[in-house]
């Protein structure tokens, strides 16, 4: 039966179902009807399309630290720097204005210390003498504020007298108006001495002390702290519930939270950075929903970004691997470590190459819209020189 007479004798039928059947044809058309989709109405200008931002209000803050005393507060300072005061998220400028940019300390060393060439060729003519070396940070390189790390007052490197900490201390005290840190040199036995002479000198100055932690008589650089009116810093090792812990045990000293910054601690980019970023996100996020423990701004030692070797290693050991030219990458991996750990929440950063800093600020330029922050570009392009 051919095509035809079988079509003749199903008439009009919709459907046609054949099973085992061969159809021999030289041409055949088949022909596809679709099924119209029903049309929905279309409502011009219907009103509950309009988006409204999730705007979050956080029930908590974070506390104003200020440091460095002026003239008014019985220091000799040339100006206050602030840091805190946060309501929100960084740079969540669509939910509210958070008060200060971040702030960057220069690091500073009582002695010598081997640096990357990057960083070494802005200090080497200065690296004898601390006081020098915080005055180029100032003057050349517009530091905010400067710390100086009384490393050689460890007993295994030089055992320097506390009573030489001191005078460095006093020295850079003279030679920069800007507020500043003192840091220890991290020996547990060692360091509430000097912190402790070193407050005492320091006094009227409201410098921050650097730092307490668990592994030392953090008592002791509390107290230190309260009694000459001085900014604490908590310092802890990735550990958001030591952290906590810690807090408390000062606060119950009667730190106020307006005295203390908290240091969770940083790790190098590539060598743990994401551990760094989510406890201190975890930290803010906790502070602003009301945790009275994490109040207080952080702090980030950045300068560790350095202890990563493909931030300052000549080329890849590998062949035929191309890291790019060290005295770019070295200061782009200290410059996006801080970008990182501003966007979790990090307040404060201590830093060490001028390029770096440099461009870390020009990025928060761009966040924050400041007109008034200097340009990197030109840093980069001559390699900070």
């Amino acid at each position: 039966m051919d095509i035809e007479r079988l079509l003749k004798v199903l008439g009009d039928a919709e459907e046609l179902e054949l099973e085992n059947v061969d159809i021999l044809a030289e041409e055949l058309e088949l022909v596809m009807t679709s099924v119209p989709r029903p049309q929905l109405p279309v409502r011009v200008g219907y009103k509950d399309l309009s988006f409204e931002k999730p705007l979050e209000e956080f029930p908590g803050g974070v506390s104003v630290v200020r440091f460095g005393n002026t003239s008014q507060d019985g220091g000799t300072r040339s100006h206050s720097v602030f840091v805190g005061g946060e309501k929100t998220m960084p740079f969540y400028r669509f939910e509210a204005e958070n008060p200060y940019n971040p702030v960057v300390a220069f690091d500073v060393f009582d002695m010598p210390i081997g640096l990357a060439k990057p960083v070494k060729i802005h200090y080497q003519e200065v690296m004898e003498d601390p006081a020098e070396w915080a005055k180029l940070c100032v003057d050349k390189y517009g530091a905010d504020m400067v710390t100086i790390h009384l490393i050689s007052t460890d007993p295994t490197i030089k055992d320097t007298p506390v009573s030489e900490a001191v005078k460095t201390v006093e020295e850079v005290l003279q030679a920069v108006k800007v507020p500043i840190i003192i840091g220890g040199s991290g020996n547990p036995d060692k360091d509430p001495e000097v912190l402790e002479k070193a407050a005492e000198a320091a006094e009227g100055e409201r410098v921050m002390l650097n730092s307490a932690s668990l592994n030392l008589d953090y008592k002791r650089v509390a107290k230190a702290a309260m009694d000459y009116g001085h900014v604490v810093l908590s310092w802890t090792q990735l550990d958001i519930n030591d952290q906590k812990t810690l807090n408390r045990h000062l606060f119950g000293m009667g730190v106020q939270k307006e005295d203390m910054l908290i240091d969770p601690t940083t790790a190098a980019l590539g060598y743990g950075l994401e551990y760094s970023f989510s406890i201190m996100e975890r930290m803010r996020l906790a502070a602003l929903k009301g945790d009275k423990d994490l109040q207080c701004p952080i702090a980030s030692g950045t300068t560790n970004a350095w202890g990563a070797r493909e931030a300052w290693m000549k080329e890849s050991p590998v062949e035929g691997e191309t890291w790019g030219d060290r005295m770019k990458r070295g200061p782009l991996w200290e410059a996006v470590s801080a970008l990182s750990l501003a966007l979790a929440g990090c307040d404060m950063f201590m830093m060490m190459c001028p390029t770096s800093v440099a461009l870390f600020k020009e990025m928060i330029s761009q966040l924050t819209g400041d007109p008034d922050m200097r340009p990197a570009s030109t840093w980069l392009m001559g390699v900070g020189q």
